[in-house]
């Protein structure tokens, strides 16, 4: 580990996982910089380069997010997920700086050629499907060409367990509800809760590692619906109102993996603090609950 100080420059502080990266920032005394999509346009090469200045980190949160969105607004799908993390990189690059840049799971299909599934690792092959996955993948050829010592990090499935409309907070609100709740279980991942993975990103920040791809994702790997009936199980609901489906009872423009869940091997090999399993995380998760809505507040644009 480096104990680098350098400042820490979080872009889409105002999302999901940006937010949670300051919040962690701010609790651990670091210098940064958080900043919103409106505050950094990452699609606009010169804002990258009044951003980033000689010494900085930058942890790239910004992207398209909406998978099924992505199918109709391509332009807007690869502007911000591959133009973006390209623009970054390449300011980095002029100055000097780090980039950490967020990806996703959805690079690879699942398709295993008939063998049995097996956790990913990041040399695997990669077999995006629809335009987010190809998008979010370009982006990470992007940035690793424009910055060499770029560190790629794929993560999956994540989720706050607070409120929001992440999978796990949408199972929250229904398991306090009534009556069945059909769930796909032909989609197996990796689920990540956002507080372990902001505090992931943040090591890694510390830590003396560079041009990579690396996986973080809670450990393990369960389908929709057994992540559906975990959550109602521990929000003392009926698991058995959770009803298993496959994905053609719920039609959608954009394809999803049937398997992506994520090895940590490479991780750990690096002397990174493994992240725990994900029924532990969930746990964790669904037990801070109100304490974890730190996520909505507004954020300050720096810390010194």
């Amino acid at each position: 580990m480096s104990g680098r100080s350098g400042r820490i420059v979080i872009s889409g502080a105002g999302g999901q996982l940006g937010s949670f990266v300051a919040a962690r920032a701010t609790a651990a005394g670091r210098e940064f910089a958080a900043l919103t999509s409106a505050q950094w346009n990452i699609t606009d090469p010169p804002a990258a380069d009044r951003i980033v200045a000689s010494g900085d980190l930058v942890v790239n949160c910004a992207a398209y997010t909406n998978v099924d969105g992505a199918e109709s607004d391509e332009s807007a799908a690869y502007a911000v997920n591959a133009s973006g993390p390209e623009n970054i990189a390449r300011a980095c690059a002029r100055v000097g700086a780090q980039l950490i840049h967020v990806s996703t799971d959805f690079v690879f299909s699942g398709d295993f050629g008939g063998a049995a599934p097996r956790l990913y690792e990041p040399d695997d092959e990669t077999q995006p499907q629809g335009v987010y996955a190809r998008s979010k993948l370009a982006g990470e050829v992007a940035a690793l060409a424009a910055l060499p010592n770029t560190v790629v990090v794929r993560t999956a499935w994540v989720y706050t367990g607070g409120t929001g409309n992440d999978f796990v907070a949408v199972m929250r609100r229904l398991a306090a509800g009534d009556g069945p709740v059909d769930v796909v279980d032909d989609q197996v991942g990796s689920p990540t809760y956002v507080g372990d993975l902001a505090a992931a990103l943040l090591e890694l920040a510390d830590a003396d590692v560079r041009g990579c791809v690396l996986h973080a994702a809670n450990e393990g790997a369960v389908s929709r619906f057994g992540l559906a009936r975990a959550v109602f199980e521990e929000c003392g609901a009926d698991p058995q109102r959770v009803r298993p489906v496959s994905s053609a009872h719920f039609p959608r423009p954009a394809p999803r993996p049937s398997y992506s869940a994520l090895s940590g091997r490479r991780w750990a090999e690096l002397g990174l603090t493994p992240l725990r399993p994900w029924r532990s995380a969930l746990v964790a998760a669904l037990a801070a609950g109100s304490r974890d809505a730190h996520a909505d507040r507004p954020l300050p644009s720096t810390r010194d």
